[in-house]
C-alpha cells in the first residue's frame, strides 16, 4: 500500500493561479490538495481547520497578505510554509520577510504567470514542498511591525530575543590587528541555503563593527533577492555589509554578500572576481568555489562556516580549508531548519566544531584571536 500523501493547502488570491497549482500538485502521486484559500484570513482559518502538511503561500492578497498570514500561522499553530511569489526585485523584500518569520523556502512565480510558465517550475515546487513537509516546525517568536507582541509569547528552537542580542563578551581584536602577521587577515566564508535568511538575521548582528577579518556570505538565493537581503542585514548589523563587486580588494571589517546570480572567487592577490557561468555541482552561487579560493589566499587564516541548508554545497570547500590548516565550524542539527549541507560537511571529517547557532560567533571570535596570536609568534 502506498504511503500517506502530503496534504497541501493552496493560498492565492488568483483563481487562475490556484487552478494551476492544483493541476501541478494533483499530478504528483505523493501529494494532494486538501484545501484552498483566497486571502490571508482564509489561510489562517483553513490552516487551523485542515491541519495541512504544508502550505503554499502567496504574498500580495486582499484583507490580509501572505506576510501577516505567515506570521500568525507560525506564531500560533505552525505549519511548514513555502512562499510562491514574484522573483522580481519588488517581490524580494516581502518574500525575505516571510522567510524571516518562519517560512521554510520559496518558489518564484514566472513573470508571465501563465500555465506553461508555471509548469516550468513544476519540479522545483514539488521538491520544495516535499522537503518542507518533513521539516520540524516550531512556533516563532519574531519581533516585527505586524505583531510586536509575538516576540515574547511563544517558545522556539532558539531563545526568544526579549532584549537586543548582545555581542559575546571578551576582547574583540581591533581591525588594526589585520596589519600584523605579514599583512594577512582572517577570511570567513559562510555557506547557507534553506533556512538561511532567518538564521543569518540572528547570526550576522553578532559581528562587531571592527571585526578584524573579511566575511563572505554565499547564500543560495536568486540574484534579485541577495541584493535586497544585503540591505536588510545592513539595517540590523554593526559590521559593514555590502554586495560583493567585481574586482574589489577584500578588506577586514567588511561583510560581503555574494550575488545570487554569480560565483565568487578570491584571487591570490585578494581580489574578488564574479562570474555568471554554469552551475557548479548544481549550485550558483557555489560555496565550494568561494571556500577553495579563499583558502588559497588566506591559508590557515581561513575559517569555513556551514549553516542550515539542503544539499551538499560546502562539503568540498571545507576539505580545502582544512588542507591549508584553516578552521571549520558547522551549525548543529537542533538549530538548523534543514540539516543537510552542514551534515554533509560533518561527514567529511573536516569540521572542527559542531555548534548551536548562538555559539558559532563566539567560536569564530576565539579562532580569530588565536590566529593573530599565532601569526605574531610566527606559528602561521
Amino acid at each position: 500500500m502506498a504511503g500517506k500523501r502530503i496534504r497541501v493547502l493552496i493560498v492565492d488570491d488568483s483563481a487562475f493561479m490556484r487552478k494551476v497549482l492544483q493541476s501541478i500538485l494533483s499530478a504528483d502521486p505523493d501529494m494532494e490538495v486538501c484545501g484552498e484559500a483566497r486571502d490571508g484570513r482564509e489561510a489562517v482559518a483553513q490552516s487551523e481547520a485542515l491541519s495541512p502538511d504544508v502550505i503554499t503561500m502567496d504574498i500580495n492578497m486582499p484583507h490580509m497578505d501572505g506576510l501577516q498570514a505567515t506570521e500568525l500561522i507560525m506564531s500560533q499553530k505552525p505549519r511548514p510554509i513555502v512562499i510562491v511569489s514574484s522573483e522580481s526585485r519588488e517581490g524580494a523584500d516581502p518574500t525575505l520577510k516571510a522567510l524571516e518569520l518562519g517560512a521554510i523556502d520559496f518558489v518564484a512565480k514566472p513573470s508571465a504567470g501563465v500555465d506553461l510558465d508555471m509548469n516550468s517550475v513544476r519540479a522545483e515546487l514539488s521538491r520544495k514542498l516535499k522537503m518542507a513537509a518533513k521539516v520540524r516546525v516550531v512556533r516563532t517568536a519574531v519581533r516585527s511591525k505586524l505583531q510586536q507582541e509575538i516576540a515574547t509569547s511563544a517558545p522556539r528552537i532558539e531563545p526568544a530575543p526579549a532584549a537586543p542580542r548582545p555581542v559575546p563578551a571578551g576582547p574583540v581584536a581591533p581591525s588594526s590587528l589585520a596589519t600584523r602577521g605579514n599583512g594577512k587577515f582572517p577570511v570567513v566564508v559562510i555557506a547557507s541555503s534553506t533556512g538561511g535568511p532567518a538564521t543569518l538575521m540572528k547570526f550576522v548582528p553578532m559581528f562587531p563593527k571592527d571585526f578584524p577579518g573579511a566575511v563572505i556570505l554565499v547564500q543560495h538565493m536568486p540574484g534579485p533577492f541577495t541584493s535586497q537581503f544585503a540591505q536588510q542585514l545592513g539595517e540590523i548589523s554593526q559590521i559593514r555589509i555590502k554586495d560583493a563587486e567585481q574586482g574589489e580588494i577584500l578588506q577586514p571589517s567588511t561583510f560581503y554578500v555574494c550575488p545570487g546570480s554569480h560565483h565568487l572567487r578570491i584571487t591570490p592577490t585578494g581580489r574578488i572576481t564574479l562570474d555568471d557561468g554554469p552551475r557548479i555541482s548544481g549550485y550558483r552561487p557555489c560555496a565550494d568555489i568561494s571556500m577553495e579560493t579563499a583558502a588559497a589566499f588566506a591559508g590557515p587564516m581561513t575559517i569555513g562556516v556551514v549553516l542550515t541548508g539542503m544539499g551538499n554545497d560546502g562539503s568540498l570547500g571545507v576539505q580545502k580549508v582544512k588542507a591549508v590548516g584553516g578552521h571549520v565550524i558547522a551549525q548543529d542539527e537542533n538549530t538548523s531548519v534543514i540539516f543537510g549541507m552542514n551534515a554533509e560537511a560533518i561527514k567529511t571529517g573536516c569540521v572542527d566544531q559542531v555548534l548551536p547557532i548562538d555559539n558559532v560567533f563566539p567560536a569564530l571570535e576565539k579562532r580569530v584571536l588565536y590566529v593573530f596570536g599565532a601569526a605574531r609568534v610566527g606559528a602561521l
